[in-house]
């Protein structure tokens, strides 16, 4: 059983990540709470496998949560997951040196939370697996001094073996950064032979590049005594195979709890990477033409609105619809008219600069952020363009269809100062130009409004 621990001040969203953290199996057991001090002190008494937590909270923000956490008995090594509407990197560096693992973007991907809890916890099961395999070792140590030579060998034996079985990279290493111990999944992956590899440096098993790498990181956890929380790394296989780990560093300590050496632990990820990447790809473009979508013009025009007030600078959004392609549609059927979609996309990619944004936004329904505008005669100028290229466009597989197209463009800062408000007046500036015959293009104005 496995438990995980939400924490959010704002019940839809505890409602929200418990039931995505209860459909990740039938073996999650899920904790919510309102209050963060509420939380801390039902996480002193039951360590959980998870914590998924907001940041901005009333009564304590994220990184605070997670630095209490942090100093709760038998808490400092559960991941954590901390879910922010913040961009700045300030924020999470904040919550990074409070001690928190993973972080997820509000609003939250439901795909994507589900992949990195379920990474976590995975991570979390094959940790306390082999805790509670040392623990059984330090156990049967005990039980008989008269069978101690045995007890260790059998039990490190089946140690060995579990250890083995798990598709997960595992080794540790002593302060001077010999290997104590490496799995089999591990030396398979770098390609050395396991006999050969106790006693060696880590940079003859993993690469000098690694190794470096996996020495910093080790020095800090011999200096401090805590374990690192799971971080994200790139390694590359003996046969040129670049994959992608969750690595967690873990202390090994001697009887009088010294540290005396460094468990790493690394679960790949790469199928679930290629997956988030494949599904934010999904969220952010039209699967027909594979231009950016609504969602991600959206997301261009705040970053664009940010800039012009830094900057004092201007852009102007194209809303573009194609004259009367419904009832050509409907004539030549809709394998036909989304080819000719598809070329019209291709044609207006040759319309628009590098730094512009050509979407579609659904239907026949084109737009282009424009960039670095000058003047009203340059959106102008670049409306008429786009009305030519289209009206002037034939596409060799789709010879019998013949277009043009209505314009309506709305201008940063004058016509609109967020995303909704430009689309809207670009809307309205677009059925002005159908409304008067088609085939042209018209600037937002604001008596459009009346």
């Amino acid at each position: 059983m496995a438990i995980v621990a939400i924490v959010d001040d704002r019940v839809t969203n505890r409602n929200i990540f418990s039931k995505l953290a209860a459909s990740i199996g039938p073996d999650i057991e899920v904790h919510s709470f309102g209050n963060p001090r509420e939380a801390l002190d039902w996480l002193a008494a039951n360590p959980a496998d998870l914590v998924v937590t907001d940041y901005k909270m009333p009564e304590m923000n994220g990184a605070d949560f997670v630095r209490a956490l942090r100093t709760t008995q038998g808490a400092s090594d559960i991941p954590v997951v901390v879910i922010t509407v913040y961009e700045e990197r300030s924020y999470r560096l904040r919550a990074l040196e409070a001690g928190a693992t993973d972080f997820l973007n509000s609003p939250v991907d439901h795909h994507e939370f589900i992949t990195r809890t379920r990474n976590l916890l995975t991570l979390r099961r094959h940790q306390k697996l082999l805790a509670e395999r040392a623990d059984t070792l330090a156990q049967e140590l005990a039980d008989s001094e008269r069978s101690r030579e045995r007890a260790i060998r059998d039990s490190i034996e089946r140690l060995a073996q579990v250890i083995d079985t798990l598709p997960v990279l595992i080794n540790a290493v002593d302060r001077e950064g010999r290997t104590l111990f490496v799995n089999a999944f591990e030396t398979d992956f770098f390609g050395v032979d396991p006999a050969a590899a106790v006693g060696r440096p880590l940079a003859e098993l993993i690469g000098k590049v690694n190794a470096e790498r996996n020495q910093t990181l080790d020095q800090l956890v011999f200096t401090t005594g805590r374990a690192l929380p799971a971080f994200e790394e790139n390694l590359t296989s003996a046969d040129e195979r670049r994959r992608s780990f969750l690595t967690t560093k873990t202390p090994l300590r001697d009887h009088t709890g010294a540290v005396t050496g460094v468990l790493t632990s690394s679960l790949d990820i790469t199928a679930h990477k290629r997956t988030e990447e494949h599904l934010r790809y999904l969220a952010h473009h039209d699967p027909l033409t594979g231009l950016p979508n609504r969602t991600l013009l959206s997301e261009k025009l705040r970053g664009s609105i940010a800039r012009a007030r830094r900057g004092d600078k201007i852009f102007a959004l194209h809303l573009i619809d194609l004259d009367g392609f419904k009832a050509v549609n409907d004539v030549y059927g809709h394998s036909v008219g989304d080819r000719f979609l598809q070329a019209i996309g291709a044609r207006l990619r040759e319309v628009v600069r590098e730094r512009d944004t050509l979407a579609r936004l659904g239907g026949d329904e084109f737009a282009i952020l424009q960039s670095d505008v000058a003047t009203n005669y340059d959106v102008a100028e670049f409306s008429a363009r786009i009305c030519e290229a289209i009206a002037a466009f034939v596409d060799p597989e789709t010879p019998q269809m013949k277009s043009t197209a209505s314009i309506g463009v709305a201008i940063h800062p004058n016509d609109g100062a967020d995303p909704e408000e430009l689309l809207r007046n670009a809307d309205m500036a677009m059925y002005k130009a159908k409304g008067e015959g088609g085939n042209a293009y018209c600037l937002f104005a604001a008596d459009m409004q009346a």
